[in-house]
């Protein structure tokens, strides 16, 4: 099983599928893997493989190394086009979210203005208001909604903290349009501990009977923009499969009928 942990605080540029030119900021440690959910596609493993030794990096340690990078790309002439919380984890699990959020729009003013500030969340810690008042100020909110299926939910996201599926969309309405859905669509069958027994579990989440309910979340929140996309790299559990493109172009094109931006990436 091949799985990435990355580098800590900063990682890349790297080429994004969904944003361009990206330069990672990563607030979890180096050496493991901090995250409210134990995703089944997660390409940086499953936690219970990366318990972290190292310490969380503090906001001094991320603004110096952001400050560091960001001259060294503007003296090579390559700024990036995103600055994206990412890495090892979910970044708003970091007690000082909300100040490093502030260190960072600075340094994105001084040194590349053009650049967006993104954040890819899995939206368990958005009931916090000050992540939520830091996210209002991002560029990009890019807030997991996978389904509204709770058992397609603890199946294949497995939180590990309370998540009410129905809490979390009203919280992301809170919002009003500032925010980016994205969401993970595959297929397969894996084998999974059910009720005590091992059995072969479905994780497609293409049919109808997912679609639709996810189609009525996206109609209630009202965001900005919507992100459909599958997997692209190695994942730790076996058995899964891409979307394929005529299944995501057909998703994408029931989103764009309801009003809403929606880009589709294989």
């Amino acid at each position: 099983m091949s799985t990435v942990i990355y580098p800590s605080p900063i990682f890349g540029p790297v080429h994004s599928r969904r944003l361009g030119i990206s330069l990672g900021i990563n607030l979890m440690p180096a050496d493991g893997k901090v995250c409210s959910f134990d995703c089944i596609y997660c390409e940086c493993g499953f936690n219970r493989d990366h318990r972290p030794t190292l310490p969380l990096p503090t906001p001094k340690q991320v603004s110096q190394k952001l400050e560091e990078k960001l001259q060294e790309m503007t003296a090579s002439g390559q700024l990036p086009d995103v600055l994206t919380f990412a890495g090892n984890g979910e970044p708003t699990c970091h007690p000082q979210f909300a100040d490093i959020i502030d260190d960072t729009i600075r340094l994105r003013d001084k040194y590349c203005p053009k650049a967006k500030v993104s954040v890819l969340s899995n939206s368990t810690m958005i009931h916090r208001q000050s992540v939520h008042d830091a996210l209002m100020r991002v560029d990009n909110n890019i807030l997991k909604l996978d389904t509204v299926d709770p058992i397609y939910i603890n199946k294949v996201d497995r939180p590990n903290t309370a998540y009410d599926v129905q809490q979390i969309i009203e919280r992301m309405k809170a919002f009003n349009g500032h925010i980016i859905i994205q969401t993970m669509f595959m297929r397969g069958t894996i084998s999974s501990m059910v009720n005590g027994q091992w059995s072969m579990v479905n994780v497609d989440n293409t049919g109808e009977e997912f679609v639709a309910p996810w189609l009525d979340a996206i109609r209630e929140i009202r965001p900005q923009q919507v992100m459909v996309y599958t997997i692209d790299r190695e994942t730790p559990t076996k058995g899964l499969e891409k979307a394929s493109r005529e299944q995501l172009d057909a998703i994408r094109d029931r989103v764009i009928a309801l009003g809403f931006p929606c880009s589709a990436s294989y």
